[in-house]
């Protein structure tokens, strides 16, 4: 098995200058989550200055809908998009579908499958048909890279879906893939394990990658993926050793204690699932945050379940002391339909923390390194909080 675990484009001979955005997963709960900090982020001009954005699961869904709407968005000569409400009213009609049920009754009496029928739903409300090459071109300066992420179940690797290419380091890379954005994002977001796997098929050709040691067709006419979180739950392997600047949003859960846990297969199966994933997630977070004590990285990182006041900022403008994010961060992890509450209430919490770890940890960095002022934000993006 070869050693290295990242493709030539994930890691250069040194990291060039720019910032990359890290969409972590969490289901609707991310999805949403994450429009608050998009909203954050393209008030401070931060938006249009991303070099790339890699995601993962329920944040893909999200990432892809703002890849679709890139070269919609009307940025001013600040750097601010006027009318990112195109993304945000998209994702929050997403928000109000539910498709993991449906999709797995469906998967079980009728023809088809279950990543199938999640694919037919996205399709439906946000992507009409598009596919990989609708993201815009980064080699023209059309806007950011995307990369949203998967696991190969197969080569136990992370698959990445972009307009450039799709693939792993040990089957080797599709160019210019036209699979549908709905598929890759079905895949990505293939949460174990009733909506894992999502076979896919492939009929374009690959090309071989150096050291790639799963090339026949066995590997490449049909891969079986699941969730990105299963290999990288933040989203971070595609940006950390490619980009100076990393930005990175978690929606993820906590796990919760259990003093009497379920011992039947099933119940107990999802428990260790859970116990693995926070492991994962915890330890991508220590190597994040210590690159940015080391001086490694510049950036931040903003967290679901983290206190207001865990981050220091200098004042308190949007009221958010006191305020209990709790019930948010512990909304489940499933594509149910959430009601326009909830919605908001995420929106604006992820707008909230987003803006705590900028003005906290960023702004300095992002005045000196790209001339970037983040200023106080004058009130949350919906409604009044929280």
């Amino acid at each position: 098995m070869p050693t290295n675990t990242l493709l030539a484009d994930d890691e250069p001979a040194a990291p060039e200058k720019g910032i990359a955005l890290a969409l972590s997963g969490g289901g609707y709960r991310a999805m949403v989550f994450h429009l608050g900090a998009l909203i954050r982020l393209n008030e401070a001009g931060l938006l249009k200055r991303l070099s790339r954005i890699s995601s993962v699961s329920g944040g893909s869904i999200t990432a892809a809908v703002l890849g679709l709407k890139w070269r919609e968005l009307s940025f001013g000569v600040d750097g601010v998009a006027t009318n990112l409400d195109i993304v945000v009213d998209a994702v929050r009609m997403m928000a109000a579908t539910s498709v993991d049920a449906g999709a797995i009754i469906g998967g079980i009496l009728l023809p088809g499958t279950i990543g199938e029928r999640v694919a037919a739903a996205y399709d439906k409300v946000l992507f009409g048909g598009a596919t990989l090459q609708d993201f815009p071109d980064d080699r023209s300066g059309q806007g950011p890279r995307f990369i949203l992420n998967a696991t190969n179940v197969q080569s136990a690797a992370l698959w990445r879906f972009a307009r450039e290419y799709m693939g792993d380091y040990r089957v080797g890379l599709v160019r210019a893939p036209t699979v549908p954005l709905a598929m890759a994002v079905a895949a990505s977001s293939a949460f174990p394990p009733v909506l894992s796997p999502l076979p896919l098929k492939i009929a374009q050709a690959f090309d071989d990658v150096k050291g790639a040691d799963l090339t026949a067709a066995t590997f490449r006419r049909q891969v079986f993926l699941s969730d990105g979180g299963v290999y990288d739950n933040l989203g971070l392997e595609t940006i950390e050793k490619r980009y100076t600047t990393l930005l990175v949003s978690d929606a993820g859960q906590k796990i919760a204690p259990e003093a009497s846990p379920a011992t039947d297969w099933t119940r107990h199966s999802l428990r260790v699932l859970n116990v693995i994933d926070n492991q994962v997630r915890s330890l991508r977070q220590r190597r994040l945050i210590d690159s940015f004590n080391r001086k490694d990285h510049s950036g931040c990182y903003w967290s679901i379940r983290a206190d207001f006041a865990d981050y220091e900022a200098p004042t308190d403008p949007l009221g958010c002391t006191g305020r209990d994010p709790r019930p948010l961060a512990a909304i489940p992890t499933r594509l149910q339909a959430m009601s326009r509450a909830q919605q908001g209430g995420l929106v604006n919490w992820g707008y909230a923390i987003c803006d705590a770890a900028l003005r906290r940890h960023f702004g300095a960095d992002a005045h000196a390194l790209y001339g970037v002022t983040i200023v106080e934000p004058k009130g949350f993006p919906i409604g009044t909080g929280y």
